[in-house]
């Protein structure tokens, strides 16, 4: 088998194409998770603890800032002050906890669908055989 033609098999299994469009899917839903935090989840939190609260501003300098630099995340960022920037970091915690759970609900749900499929065969499987041997008792009673 050429490496063309195996490539190619590869390729086109199901297993690739589910995980190219797992991939797509994913890349949306991290974006539509990064919006749900940003601009509905943080803004109540800000509200709930008193005022406007930006969350990206949440740092502590590690280093000594310029006179003239505003003391801001991003104003200090670009002149180069190291910045341990929890506030940031509280943001993505709070994206990668709200997918995680989203991916945790989704795959319980296949799971369920997936164990219902499972004792669907099994009961069908089951009454076949179930039929089969009443013909041969019948038969063997005879």
């Amino acid at each position: 088998m050429s490496m063309v033609s195996e490539f190619k098999e590869f390729a086109l299994k199901g297993n690739v194409i589910d995980l190219a469009i797992g991939v797509i899917i994913g890349a949306a839903f991290s974006t539509i998770t990064t919006s749900l935090v940003e601009d509905i989840i943080m803004p109540i939190v800000a509200f709930l603890f008193g005022g406007e609260i930006n969350f990206k501003n949440m740092f502590f300098m590690l280093g000594d800032a310029p006179a003239n630099v505003p003391r801001t995340y991003d104003a200090l960022k670009a002149a180069g002050v190291p910045l341990l920037a929890y506030g940031s970091f509280i943001t993505v915690l709070i994206n990668f906890l709200i997918l995680a759970f989203i991916i945790f609900l989704m795959v319980k749900a296949m799971n369920k669908m997936r164990r219902k499929d499972a004792v669907e065969e099994v009961v069908e499987g089951i009454s076949e055989e179930i039929v089969l041997l009443r013909e041969i008792s019948s038969k063997l009673s005879k």
